[in-house]
Formats: C-alpha cells, sequence, structure tokens
C-alpha cells in the first residue's frame, strides 16, 4: 500500500493533485444556494418558450401550495421555507415545461419534512395535495384512493425527490432569517416591539414566494424585512450612519428586496391549475416543434443519399476460365 507523503498531497485550483494523479473533488457550502447572474437572467423555462409572468406566477402558486399544505401536514415554518427555497432553486436548473410544478412541489414538501427531522409519509403528502386541489375545485373532500393512479403519482414524487436532488448536488440545507431577524431587531433594541417583530416576520414568510434567497444572502433579506416593516409602521430606525450598513448590507439591495416582496402583493390571482394548463399548451408546442424539426431532418437526410444503381451485366459468379 503507497504511503502518501506531505509534500505529495497538494491542491491546485481545480482537483486534489496526489502524487502524480488529479482528483476531482466536490465542495458544498451555503454559498452554492446564492446562484450568479448570468443564471438568473434567463431561466430554462424562459428557454422553452414560457412567458415570464406565468414563470412567475407558477413560482409564487407553487410556494403557496408548499405553504399550505405544510400547515394541514403540521409542519414547522422552517420545512415549509425549505421547501418553497429548494423549489425556487429547482426550476433555475430546470424547466416548468418538461417538470409538472405540481409533482415537484410534492416532492418539495416530502424532502424538505426529511431535512429539517419532521419526516411525513408520501401518502400524507399526496393526500394534502389531493385535498387542496379538491377544495380549490369545489369537489368533495375524500380520500385519495389506493388504486393503480396513487401507485404511479407516488412513484412520481419519489422520481421528482432524486431529481431534486441530483440537479441541486445534494447541497439542500438552507440557512434561514427567522432567527437574525430577531438578532438584530435585538441589536437595535426593538426586539420589545411585537408589531414590528410580527410584521418582519410576515414580509420574510411572503419574501418565500420570491427567488430573493437565490439572489442574496440570509442576513441580507433579513435587513431587508426589518427595513420594510419599519417604513411602514413608521419606526424611525438609527441612520447616523445607517444601521443596515452594520450588518453588511447596502441600501440598494434593501430596496431591491423590498420592491420584490411588494411586487407578491400586486400579481394577478390566477389559479394553480389553469398555470398548469398554459404549461401544457407551451409544452404541446414545443414537442410539435421538435418533430417537425426532426421530420426535417429525416427528409433532409434522405433527399441528400445518393442512390447507386448496379451495372446491369455484374455478375458476381466467379469466371471459370477464358
Amino acid at each position: 500500500m503507497h504511503s502518501i507523503a506531505a509534500g505529495e498531497l497538494r491542491v491546485p485550483g481545480e482537483g486534489i493533485l496526489v502524487g502524480d494523479k488529479l482528483y476531482s473533488r466536490v465542495c458544498l457550502t451555503i454559498d452554492f444556494c446564492q446562484l450568479p447572474p448570468e443564471r438568473l437572467q434567463r431561466s430554462p423555462s424562459a428557454e422553452h418558450g414560457l412567458p415570464a409572468d406565468t414563470e412567475e406566477l407558477l413560482r409564487l402558486r407553487g410556494c403557496e401550495r408548499i405553504q399550505a399544505a405544510g400547515i394541514l401536514l403540521r409542519l414547522p415554518q422552517v420545512a415549509m421555507a425549505t421547501g418553497q427555497i429548494l423549489f425556487q432553486r429547482f426550476y433555475y436548473c430546470k424547466s416548468f415545461v418538461r417538470h409538472c410544478a405540481e409533482t415537484v412541489a410534492m416532492a418539495c414538501v416530502h424532502l424538505a419534512s426529511k431535512i429539517e427531522e419532521e419526516p411525513r409519509r408520501v401518502r400524507d403528502v399526496l393526500n394534502v395535495f389531493h385535498h387542496l386541489k379538491n377544495r380549490k375545485e369545489g369537489k368533495g373532500q375524500a380520500v385519495m384512493p389506493l388504486d393503480a393512479a396513487y401507485i404511479s403519482m407516488k412513484a412520481q414524487v419519489i422520481k421528482a425527490e432524486r431529481r431534486l436532488l441530483k440537479e441541486l448536488g445534494f447541497c439542500v440545507h438552507v440557512k434561514h432569517p427567522h432567527k437574525i431577524i430577531v438578532m438584530y431587531l435585538q441589536v437595535l433594541e426593538c426586539e420589545k416591539n411585537t408589531k414590528l417583530v410580527q410584521t418582519a416576520w410576515n414580509y420574510m414568510n411572503d419574501s418565500l414566494r420570491t427567488d430573493v434567497f437565490l439572489r442574496f444572502s440570509a442576513e441580507t433579506v433579513a435587513c431587508a424585512c426589518i427595513f420594510l416593516s419599519a417604513r411602514s409602521l413608521q419606526i424611525p430606525l438609527p441612520d447616523c450612519p445607517p444601521w443596515f450598513e452594520l450588518f453588511g448590507a447596502s441600501e440598494e439591495d434593501l430596496k431591491e428586496i423590498c420592491l420584490r416582496i411588494l411586487r407578491v402583493y400586486s400579481l394577478p390571482m390566477v389559479s394553480f391549475s389553469s398555470l398548469l394548463q398554459q404549461v401544457d399548451q407551451c409544452r404541446q408546442v414545443l414537442d410539435a416543434m421538435a418533430a417537425k424539426a426532426k421530420l426535417g431532418d429525416a427528409l433532409l437526410l434522405t433527399m441528400g443519399t445518393p442512390t447507386l444503381d448496379a451495372p446491369s451485366s455484374f455478375s458476381p459468379a466467379s469466371k471459370t476460365g477464358n
């Protein structure tokens, strides 16, 4: 067995060099939760032709469905927050057109319950989503029957959970700003103002329906929630120097986060089912374009291949002699 000396192990920019062999490395840090600007500019759903406003509403309604399901499953708020952030992150890796938002939302709830050590059965998750869907559509409150459709849906949720882990590189830890908000308000000596604390907490919960946690750190989001709640309640905070600079946040970032949170309240009320129908239409158009392109390629290949006619006098029989 070859023993590695201290001088033989070197870590270059990419991978780990052991002796004369370079091995790749895996690095999992909380910083990977924030996506680079180029990833945020154009999502995979936009690449597949899904309008930006439809995608924004799908993210909002999907997170609302996760929150409602978590309440019925009696999950802690941190588990529901984790599920919503996982949902947002997944759809910057994959498209709504190719991956059903409802199935992925179920997978996010199931995975988040295990991450936050409050596991729930897949059957319970399916029943809750089935109940929410029936309630929105005005149907009965019957439990989901244990038939072939249930078995198929359960398999899809388990498969979606595995894909979720794969696409996120198993980096599923989420840093929540709940405790950070309380800690910052204690530093500002405002923790006894229960209305300010509750308003900041509410804004933070509403921010989960946006992608701010993929753009900014949890500390900056916490500052923005305090900033917005203080403005709405007209509570003065230190400004010489500005209080948020103490926590490493900038005014530009706070204003951008506040605008994204306030936009949630101005979006139209479109049902989750109607948004899924729009996605189905987009998927049909995309499939039709792909089939047409495939047919065109096959036709071009057929037309471009020359046909060789064998000479009429040719005979494969061997010549016996002259």
